[in-house]
């Protein structure tokens, strides 16, 4: 059964207004099983609030709404079932898989089918999601099947209070909801909920612990393994699967052994004996998640081994339980001197992983981030992952705001990412989103604590919802995905005005993500915040350090020459087109200029402005367009919660703040750098 919402914590996308069609009407369910038991208690919940009805037997008067697993479509059932299998099946569609669903309305009644439990549950969140329009006119069968099979999220979230980075490293909404100051926090209902809201926009597998693996986390793979069970038993009843991260060098941690070598048949033992243990108090543990030889972390690079040989060793201890080794590609020298130009930190992850293609066994997913740095606020596709055809691979993005605001700021990131998973090369077809889809699906890392709105800044919601919905059908339109998560989560046909809380809200999120980035780091450069915090500007916070992150402005020009003729050669790890493309300073997009070309600061790019004016005229207005976000909220007073209001005005606020903060720092920059003056005469302070 399921748990009572938490009454302290916003509903987010699943408010009791959102189940209104649904409980209003008099449904039917059949099936058995654990998630379908979770469909009928959501249903009840739904109907005890708005008074309709639920039953689970076939006899009995008209329903007006059926969910049915075709294999318990038997004698007795309404006519309108019948014919919504039949036409199913002339569709020639095929099974509709382990979590796809049919949906079909026959008369005055609408009919949800499903092959399987799991397809039934996210067939009754596509119904909320429809609302009113679902129990409208008659409409064919049609059936929805996710695009990625796994579409999970990595919590970075400390057991142990770390004394840097805090119970969760980069998390911008609070603490944990799983771990408190050492313990599991008992809080189950919030789990729970947190799990019902993934489920509900399609998220099926979670990591409940930092990828950063230290001494009190490690031991959750042993003696702490109740703790993430007790996590797996609030997850379960909504189809979502736990994965644990466990550092590389457990052998020796947790065990003694004076080893950790992949190939040493002590710690390959070792490894099969601890894995069959999870899987014997957890039978859906979903695998491991590992960063090695990263920025501290140990790895196989320590006993003269690779990526292939380390990866290979989990994927041998998970594989008779169905399990998968998600293995990170963030690997790079992150103690670079920044006097020398020839080593590039956007290489590292294709010249250690490329080579391996082919070598890691069927269950290893290489993780890849989806761009070649940090998640920066703007980034060339990783090249990564175009180059390795032979290996499952997971593409990642983060949810937590680390580079775009800390969920302080508004950056609706949908549009970032669905540029990213159109992202093509080749004569083929080959797409960033049919990488995922072949492989290992999608994977981000999540923006939830415990804060009462979940993420911090109420409007950062939108973009948890829109990373679980573009990891099930990666083509949707970043403006119809806002279009959903404002009916679900602000219900505007119940407001005074609900035109203007829309557009609203659309002017307000819809292009957010680049007036981030016009006050923030120009033309693809990266960086420029704040050591060890990231937020804030530093133009040379991190220009002069070991991390490998520079822009090299100096009095002449501006950004990193990777190209092949001068630079670094990372231009080269692309295919064509884009090796060509990214070559040339004439031909590269003006939006990742810097990041593969160091130019003179007159250069004129293809927008017609010269570099400098661009940095100019990008920060002013990209404050100019924060106040306007600001002036537009304020009309929603009384249209939205107060609370909501509250909480987003303060954010505002403050967002306002640290974009002046960042033109006046970057334009004054500038401006002392080149020499040049603003053509507008503005202030450069």
């Amino acid at each position: 059964m399921t748990a009572p919402a938490p009454t302290d914590v916003h509903p987010a996308w699943l408010p009791p207004e959102a189940f209104r069609a649904i409980g209003s009407r008099h449904c039917l369910v059949l099936g058995d099983g654990g998630l379908v038991d979770t469909v009928v208690t959501e249903v009840e919940r739904a109907c005890a609030e708005h008074g309709g009805s639920v039953r689970r037997e076939a006899e009995g008067p008209p329903p007006s709404l059926v969910l049915a697993l075709v294999p318990a479509v038997g004698d007795g059932v309404p006519a309108e079932l019948v014919a919504a299998l039949a036409e199913v099946d002339a569709a020639g569609a095929g099974p509709l898989g382990p979590e796809g669903y049919a949906l079909a309305r026959h008369g005055e009644v609408t009919v949800l089918l499903a092959d399987q439990p799991a397809g039934l549950l996210y067939g009754l969140f596509h119904l909320t999601r429809l609302g009113e329009s679902a129990f409208g006119a008659p409409q064919a069968a049609r059936s929805h099947r996710p695009a990625m099979r796994r579409r999970m999220l990595d919590h970075w979230d400390n057991v142990d209070v770390h004394p840097v980075m805090g119970q969760v490293e980069r998390g911008y909404a609070g603490g944990s909801i799983f771990w408190q100051a050492g313990h599991p926090r008992r809080d189950r209902a919030r789990v729970r909920a947190y799990a019902r809201l993934l489920a509900a926009c399609g998220i099926n597998a979670v990591a409940v612990n930092n990828v950063n693996v230290h001494a009190t986390e490690a031991r959750l793979l042993t003696e702490r393994l109740d703790d993430v069970a007790e996590i797996a038993d609030e997850f379960r009843p909504y189809g979502i699967r736990v994965h644990l991260s466990v550092t590389f060098a457990a052998p020796v941690v947790l065990a003694g052994l004076p080893t950790a070598d992949p190939l040493d048949d002590a710690v390959r033992a070792w490894w099969a004996g601890t894995t069959a243990a999870v899987y014997a108090r957890i039978p859906d543990f979903g695998g491991y998640v590992v960063k090695a030889d990263s920025e501290g972390q140990p790895g196989p690079f320590s006993y003269g081994r690779d990526h292939a040989d380390g990866a290979n060793l989990l994927a041998e201890a998970l594989a008779p339980h169905g399990g998968v080794v998600h293995w990170r590609a963030f690997v790079y020298n992150h103690r670079q001197d920044w006097r020398d130009r020839s080593t590039d930190r956007a290489r590292a992850a294709f010249d250690h992983f490329a080579p391996l293609d082919g070598r890691f066994r069927d269950n290893v997913i290489v993780q890849v981030k989806h761009g070649p740095m940090d998640f920066q606020t703007r980034e060339p596709v990783s090249p990564v992952i175009t180059a390795m055809p032979g290996t499952r691979m997971a593409v990642e993005f983060q949810v937590t705001q680390e580079y775009t605001g800390q969920q302080r700021h508004v950056c609706y990131l949908a549009p970032w990412w669905s540029e990213v998973l159109r992202f093509g090369w080749g004569d083929d077809g080959h797409t960033v989103a049919g990488v995922a889809a072949d492989g290992g699906g999608l994977v981000a890392v999540s923006n939830v604590g415990d804060d009462p709105f979940w993420t911090g800044h109420p409007l950062a919601q939108a973009n948890l919802y829109a990373f679980g919905r573009l990891a099930w059908d990666p083509r949707m339109r970043p403006a119809e995905l806002l279009d959903e998560w404002i009916e679900l989560t602000f219900h505007p046909d119940t407001t005074a005005d609900p035109d203007l809380l829309r557009r609203t809200l659309h002017e307000i999120m819809d292009d957010s993500w680049r007036t981030y980035e016009r006050y923030t780091a120009p033309l693809g450069v990266g960086f420029m915040v704040r050591p060890g915090l990231h937020y804030g500007p530093d133009v040379d916070g991190y220009e002069y350090s070991r991390w490998g992150t520079y822009h090299f402005a100096d009095r002449d020009g501006v950004g990193v020459d990777r190209s092949r003729a001068s630079g670094t050669g990372f231009t080269g790890q692309y295919p064509r087109p884009w090796s060509r493309v990214y070559e040339s300073p004439e031909t590269c997009p003006d939006e990742v200029l810097l990041f593969f070309h160091h130019v003179p600061y007159e250069h004129v790019l293809h927008s017609g402005r010269t570099v400098i004016q661009h940095i100019y005229d990008t920060h002013f207005d990209g404050v100019a367009e924060v106040e306007a976000a600001r002036l537009r909220w304020t009309s929603l007073v009384g249209l939205v919660d107060a609370a909501v209001h509250a909480r987003v005005t303060e954010r505002l606020d403050e967002q306002l703040r640290c974009a002046r903060e960042w033109r006046d720092q970057i334009n004054a920059y500038f401006h002392r750098k080149s020499g040049v003056p603003d053509a507008h005469g503005r202030p450069l302070h």
